[in-house]
C-alpha cells in the first residue's frame, strides 16, 4: 500500500500543490513555517477526515479563501483507490472514496492504516488521561469496528447520565430507576471496552518493549501500566459505590472514560524523571509499537509519518530508529527535517528509493 499522488487545494497554506511519490521514501526539508508538517497533516486527514494537529476543521481552511480539498491516489493491494476529503465555509465535511460519499466517516478508519510521530506527541506524557486514553482508542479502532461503535455509545450514554445528573440537582429531585437505564448500557458498553483495552495492552506491551529496547540500546527498562478503576471490582458495583458523590458532583466519577497509562522509566513516571532524550525514544518506541500492531491486524503496512524526528535525539538513538526503518518491515515513510544535509546522510543510509522535496 502506498500513496501515488497528493493534491492539495486551498488547504492550509497551500494555495495549489501537486506531489508525485515515491513507494519507499518521501523527504519534505525546509525552513519552519514553509508548510512541511502541513503536507503531513494532509496525509493524516486522507486516513482519519480530521487534522493531527488541529480539531477545529474550518481553521486548515487556507486564509480568506471558502473551501480546501484534499485528494489522494493510492495503491493498495495493487489496487487504484482515490480518497477526497473537502470542506466549504458553513457545510458539513465530505469525505468521498473512489466517488462515492461516506455517511458516517467511522467507516473510513482503517481503510487506510496511518501512523505519525511527530513533536506534540509529548502531550502523550505531559497531558492528562484523556490524551493517553485517545491513543490506545485510536490504535483499537483502525482495526475494530465494534470497538469502535461502542466507545462512540459509551460516550454518548455518559453525556446523557450526565445530564441527567445535572437536571436531579437543579430541580432537587431524584429517580433511581431512571437513572438504572443508563447504568445498565453504560455497564454493557463499558465491560466490552475495558475487556477488549485490556487483550490489547496484553498484546502491544511486549511490542512496545522490545521497540524501546532496539532504540535505547538496552540501556534503559521501561514500562507501560494500564491502569482502570474496574480491574479489581465490577463496573456495576463501583457505579452503585460512587452514586452519592457523582450527585454530588453532577457527573459521571466511575467508568472506563477514567482508564489512564502509566509511562514508567525504571519503575518511576518518566514525564518527571526521563530527558528529553529518553521521551522522545519512549514515543517513538509507542508508535513503532503501534505500527507494528496494526500491521499484524490488517495485514497491511501503514504509511509512517515522521515529523521532526531528527530533534533532541543524539546520533545513536537516530541511527538505531534509522536501522529500525531500514528493515523490510516498513512501507512508505514520509519525513520532515529542517536540516536538508542531515536528512540525506540518514535516508542514505537506508539504501531505499527516496525523494526529496524542498519547500
Amino acid at each position: 500500500m502506498y500513496l501515488e499522488k497528493l493534491s492539495l487545494l486551498n488547504f492550509k497554506n497551500f494555495e495549489s500543490q501537486t506531489f508525485d511519490f515515491e513507494e519507499k521514501i518521501n523527504c519534505f526539508v525546509g525552513k519552519n513555517g514553509v508548510g512541511k508538517t502541513n503536507v503531513l497533516d494532509a496525509i493524516y486527514y486522507l486516513s482519519f477526515a480530521k487534522s493531527y494537529f488541529n480539531p477545529v476543521a474550518i481553521q486548515n481552511i487556507r486564509h480568506d479563501q471558502g473551501f480546501f480539498v484534499v485528494e489522494g491516489d493510492y495503491t493498495i493491494h495493487d489496487r487504484k483507490e482515490k480518497v477526497i476529503c473537502s470542506l466549504k465555509r458553513g457545510q458539513k465535511k465530505v469525505l468521498k472514496k473512489n466517488g462515492k460519499a461516506y455517511e458516517r466517516f467511522s467507516d473510513h478508519i482503517g481503510q487506510i492504516p496511518l501512523v505519525i510521530i511527530s513533536p506534540s506527541d509529548r502531550d502523550l506524557v505531559i497531558e492528562g488521561s484523556e490524551t493517553r486514553r485517545r491513543f490506545i482508542d485510536g490504535v483499537i479502532s483502525q482495526q475494530d469496528k465494534s470497538y469502535l461503535q461502542d466507545l462512540i455509545a459509551y460516550n454518548r450514554v455518559l453525556s446523557q447520565r450526565n445530564a441527567l445528573l445535572k437536571y436531579f440537582a437543579a430541580n432537587r429531585t431524584f429517580d433511581e430507576a431512571n437513572l438504572a437505564i443508563y447504568d445498565d448500557q453504560l455497564i454493557n458498553y463499558g465491560d466490552k471496552i475495558y475487556e477488549k483495552r485490556k487483550e490489547f495492552l496484553e498484546e502491544f506491551i511486549p511490542i512496545f518493549n522490545q521497540k524501546y529496547q532496539v532504540i535505547s540500546e538496552d540501556k534503559e527498562q521501561v514500562d507501560l501500566v494500564y491502569k482502570s478503576q474496574i480491574h479489581h471490582d465490577s463496573f456495576e458495583t463501583l457505579l452503585k459505590r460512587g452514586l452519592e458523590k457523582d450527585r454530588v458532583l453532577q457527573y459521571t466519577t466511575i467508568g472506563i472514560h477514567k482508564d489512564d497509562l502509566n509511562f514508567e522509566i525504571g519503575a518511576y513516571p518518566i514525564k518527571k524523571f526521563g530527558s528529553q532524550g529518553q521521551q522522545k525514544s519512549y514515543l517513538i518506541a509507542l508508535k513503532l509499537a503501534q505500527f507494528e500492531f496494526i500491521k499484524q491486524q490488517s495485514g497491511l503496512k501503514p504509511i509512517l509519518l515522521l515529523d521532526d524526528i531528527f530533534d533532541k535525539l543524539d546520533e545513536s538513538r537516530v541511527a538505531q530508529i534509522i536501522d529500525l526503518v531500514n528493515k523490510d518491515e516498513f512501507g512508505q515513510i514520509f519525513i520532515t527535517d529542517t536540516h536538508s544535509e542531515r536528512t540525506e546522510n540518514v535516508i542514505q543510509q537506508s539504501h531505499k528509493p527516496y525523494q526529496i522535496f524542498k519547500l
